[in-house]
């Protein structure tokens, strides 16, 4: 990053290289380790950006590469420089860096990304060796975010990111700008030098910002207490960036939020109301997509918007099954899920395998690999042509009202208009029909219409009784039940907060 000092760009952020009018001639590089790598090999710092062993270095550097295609920059070349030792000063070997030095200058390169975490240090070598402007991993996923924010929350906790990612880079220091000399005579020393005066500023812009974000955490707070008062249960999407999660959303909702092939095509959350099969609504919230090595800061700073996940009674966790490193992304989501303190073991998690149609066309469809007994079977869709929402639907609907009591009825066969009453505000887990025309239905009905299932099943004649099996337990092949809400008094249904 540049050194000059904050200076305004988009969003508040410095030297914004999203903002620049043209595409910038980039060459994206992966320096991915072919060995795992200790974190005091890496100069103190942790393993760096893309060690994973799931991923292989190909698959990687296209990430990358769709990441700087996200910002519309002119990328030249992408290429792989294996790394079998990670260099304090540079990142990787000075002959790689010679070499990589003479490419960008030949081919006018402006600006270099590498795909891992840089220190302060091996950003600002590199940027004298390459004649270049220079940033990793972290500062383009920043910039992304930057550009995707539309909100002014959004914005707020961009900036805080980006901020908290700048502060450390400040390495040049102008002692012909210091503002003014301390103490008296010749005793005193040199006064504020211009690299602690940007620090200054922005710690004073983080503190700003950190102090309006505090006053977004209670809007959205209240906006979880309000959804909270009715009867509506909550459902977040959550999956890793282009796994589909807001072409789903529009699919279920029909909101128009923006889904495009791209990373990180959206990042405001949208929350909207949702129809189940057996009439009853659910809130439904499109959630930010997460990536591999998402930088701790922007996971910081996103905390009062991912809070809406860890408030949701249910967690659907979309999957793109057509990308062919899934399960690398999987675990990716469930790491993130784990350090905002959410797991299956805690709350229910609902796998939704999108994108099926695309791999329909190439004639196979795999099944879902075994993990262990308490992973359930997931719903397989396309989000693209509607295959599958059905059953995704049926599916959530059991999961939240799973608690639901259960009741066995024997309705005659003239009673028509109470036969249809039940289809359309019970859950009918089973229905047979005796010889003299009597249906025996078994149905899950919510606590409010408990009354007028028995009033409307006696007055034509039949009977109903409280089922005295396993509440809960059939048709439940999708995931575990939820465990059971407390009964909230009918609401008239709200205008959905975003």
């Amino acid at each position: 990053m540049a050194n000059d000092g904050p200076r305004s760009g988009h969003a508040g952020r410095p030297d914004s290289v999203a903002s620049r009018p043209e595409p910038m001639r980039s060459l994206i590089i992966g320096p991915y380790t072919t060995r795992r790598m200790s974190a005091p090999r890496a100069a103190g710092r942790a393993p760096q950006a893309g060690s994973s062993p799931l991923r292989p270095a190909s698959a990687r550097l296209a990430e990358a590469t769709k990441l700087a295609a996200a910002l519309s920059l002119d990328v030249i070349e992408s290429l792989t420089v294996p790394v079998n030792e990670l260099r304090p000063a540079t990142f990787i070997g000075s002959g790689k860096v010679e070499e990589l030095a003479t490419k960008v200058k030949a081919e006018a390169v402006g600006l270099v990304v590498m795909d891992c975490a840089l220190s302060p240090v091996q950003q600002r070598n590199l940027e004298r060796a390459f004649a270049a402007k220079v940033i990793d991993r972290t500062a383009l996923i920043l910039e992304i975010f930057g550009e995707r924010a539309r909100t002014r929350e959004g914005a707020l906790q961009v900036e805080h990111a980006h901020l908290t990612h700048q502060k450390s880079r400040l390495v040049r220091s102008w002692t012909h700008l210091e503002r003014q000399r301390g103490g008296f005579g010749f005793l005193g020393g040199p006064g504020e030098t211009q690299i602690e005066a940007d620090r200054r500023q922005i710690e004073e812009r983080i503190a700003r910002i950190e102090r309006d974000l505090e006053a977004v955490k209670r809007t959205r707070s209240l906006h979880r207490r309000q959804r909270r008062r009715g009867t509506h249960p909550v459902v977040a999407l959550v999956g890793y960036t282009n796994a589909g999660k807001s072409t789903l959303f529009n699919r279920l909702t029909a909101a128009g939020v923006v889904a495009k092939d791209m990373l990180f095509a959206t990042l405001d959350p949208t929350a909207r109301l949702i129809g189940l099969p057996h009439g009853e609504s659910a809130y439904l919230i499109d959630t930010v997509g997460f990536i591999s090595d998402l930088p701790t800061s922007l996971i910081a700073a996103f905390r009062a918007t991912l809070e809406d996940v860890l408030d949701a009674d249910l967690v659907v966790h979309v999957r793109d099954m057509s990308h062919g490193d899934n399960e690398a992304q999987r675990r990716d989501v469930e790491g993130v899920l784990a350090e905002l303190g959410l797991d299956r073991a805690s709350h229910p998690i609902l796998e939704v395998h999108n994108k099926v149609d695309l791999i329909e066309k190439a004639g196979h469809l795999p099944a879902p690999p075994e993990r262990n007994g308490a992973v359930p079977e997931a719903v397989r869709v396309s989000a693209l042509t509607g295959e599958g929402i059905l059953e995704l639907l049926a599916a959530i609907e059991r999961l939240l009202f799973s608690h639901r009591d259960m009741f066995d009825l024997v309705m005659p066969g003239t009673d028509g208009r109470g036969r249809a009453w039940v289809y359309r505000n019970a859950e009918v887990l089973s229905a047979q029909e005796d010889k003299g025309g009597s249906a025996h239905l078994m149905v899950r009905v919510p606590p409010d219409r408990i009354a007028e299932l028995v009033r409307l099943v006696a007055a034509g004649g039949g009977q109903a009784s409280v089922h005295r099996g396993s509440a809960g337990q059939p048709g439940l092949t999708n995931a575990t039940s939820l465990p059971a809400r407390r009964a909230s008094p009918p609401a008239t249904k709200r205008k959905a907060a975003t």
